[in-house]
């Protein structure tokens, strides 16, 4: 272990506003260097600012945002300065060459940690920003098959048009965030005796046997996947009993030690590689309350590797078995929570009040649970992504497969991943999809 310098262990230092604090940002503003040369397989950006609480969530969050592959990462912030490196590479793994992109990457972290600059509050629930284009509603509560397909019939029967959400499910607990506009205006809703009706209506369709669901309704705009890592953190998804545990997916390697000379304590952890994994981590953590005073990163390879000195906000290393273990657990729900477990399949089509009622209606009537979902309008254009198995728990059936494209439309619903699915033919009748039951009222 290299000898770190010793950070501030007053937890005063990151909750400061006063007038010094401030003047201290101003007058060192951040610096973004971009070096293109010295790495022959990658972007290098280097970033200095003065340090604040959950600064490093915020460069990973921008990075992330714009689809940016984190290869290595070296990461100091002791004391009164933040110095980060990463090494990053488009989603083709090439560098990035484009002048233009360069700049806005720039830019783009400049403006998130800049003084005046409006930083996610890392202890408490991700930022809302005011809007009038649609109301947010989160819902936690007991995973279960057809549950979104529920969700979004009742959305749809109160007059709601779902204009985008993100669904995860993570050790048979379930989150989503969704935002809805008012069917015939188009506008978010705003009345507060329907919204009341809204929230109980969904309540009732998320409460589970043995915890009540959670429902929230607010206006204006949300970071999606911060705010779903906090909700599923606060329901304790990370709780499962060993029998739950013998069954998951190969479990990351994540182990915590004190380091009692530097008062630090050491995360490391050992995973397989894939997108997003350092926001995952380094959000969890930060919504725990841990300063990352340094850290690597390493992802040149099937493998990831992350290795983090931390103290808990109030300069404590971790003092304690049960803490210990809590946070392996919690980074270990962490990476679990965005594997695919399920087929990818991916929708586009001309968008219409109703259509994800419909959608997920059929994978319900054909035995397909939902294990995780992306819906996005763009323009009058519906883009989505589901990832679904068998209810249970067996790989999709290609007859299936078959029977739900025939159903909503060849060249609407794509078939990613399947080892015995042929690939879509080029031309289809783009009026097939017209006339398919997918646009046809049902009942549920």
């Amino acid at each position: 272990m290299a000898a770190f310098a010793d950070g501030d262990s007053s937890s005063s230092s990151w909750d400061s506003d006063d007038e010094y604090q401030k003047f201290i940002q101003k007058m060192n503003p951040p610096r973004i260097t971009i070096d293109n040369t010295s790495c022959a397989n990658a972007t290098i950006i280097h970033v200095d600012s003065a340090n604040k609480y959950g600064i490093l969530l915020e460069v990973v969050q921008v990075l992330t945002d714009l689809k940016l592959i984190v290869k290595k990462a070296y990461i100091s912030s002791d004391g009164g300065w933040f110095m980060d490196v990463f090494n990053v590479t488009d989603q083709s793994g090439q560098k990035i060459m484009d002048e233009s992109v360069l700049e806005g990457i720039k830019d783009c972290i400049y403006k998130s940690i800049a003084p005046g600059s409006c930083f996610l509050p890392s202890r408490r629930r991700a930022i809302v920003e005011p809007s009038s284009d649609y109301t947010l509603i989160e819902l936690t509560g007991t995973d279960r098959p057809g549950l979104l397909s529920e969700v979004s019939a009742v959305l749809t029967n109160l007059d709601c048009n779902v204009v985008n959400a993100e669904v995860w499910t993570h050790n048979k607990r379930a989150a989503a965030v969704i935002g809805v506009t008012d069917r015939k205006s188009g506008l978010a809703i705003s009345d507060a005796e329907r919204l009341c009706r809204i929230k109980e209506r969904l309540r009732y369709v998320f409460k589970g046997r043995s915890r009540d669901a959670k429902t929230t309704v607010a206006m204006g705009v949300t970071h999606t996947e911060r705010r779903l890592h906090q909700m599923m953190l606060e329901d304790r998804d990370y709780e499962r009993y060993d029998k739950d545990r013998a069954n998951a997916n190969p479990i990351p390697m994540v182990s915590v030690v004190n380091w009692l000379q530097k008062e630090y304590s050491v995360v490391t952890m050992r995973c397989k590689d894939r997108p997003k994994l350092l926001f995952d981590t380094v959000c969890t953590l930060t919504d725990m309350q841990y300063v990352v005073y340094h850290g690597s990163v390493d992802t040149e390879g099937p493998e990831a590797y992350q290795e983090y000195y931390i103290r808990h906000i109030d300069g404590s290393p971790v003092n304690s078995e049960a803490e210990r273990k809590r946070i392996i657990q919690c980074l270990e729900a962490a990476i679990e929570r965005r594997v695919s477990e399920g087929l990818k399949l991916e929708l586009s089509t001309g968008d219409r009040v109703g259509l994800l009622s419909d959608v997920t209606r059929i994978f319900r009537e054909h035995g397909l649970t939902v294990t995780r979902a992306e819906v996005a309008t763009r323009g009058n254009k519906a883009i989505n992504t589901f990832y679904v198995r068998d209810t249970a728990g067996s790989s999709v059936e290609l007859k299936t497969l078959e029977a739900i494209r025939q159903e909503i439309g060849q060249t609407v619903l794509q078939v990613k991943g399947h080892p015995d699915h042929p690939k879509s033919p080029a031309q289809e009748s783009p009026t097939r999809f017209l006339f398919s039951s997918l646009f046809r009222p049902r009942s549920l």
